[in-house]
């Protein structure tokens, strides 16, 4: 029996595992996304500010 020692069985075998793997697993090219929350709270926190300046303007005139 002879041995088959030629290190390139399948040529064509690497580049068929490596499209399926593509192929399975795309890759996004969009960026990450900002979280909204601290944008929502910073907000908040702006109009809560300017509510308790008009109180304290309004109770001084």
């Amino acid at each position: 029996m002879t041995q088959n020692n030629d290190p390139n069985n399948d040529p064509a075998g690497n580049t068929q595992h490596f499209r399926r793997f593509v192929n399975e697993n795309p890759v996004s090219d969009e960026p990450a996304r900002r979280p909204i929350v601290p944008l929502v709270l910073a907000g908040v926190g702006v109009v809560l500010v300017i509510a308790v300046a008009v109180v304290i303007f309004l109770a001084l005139t």
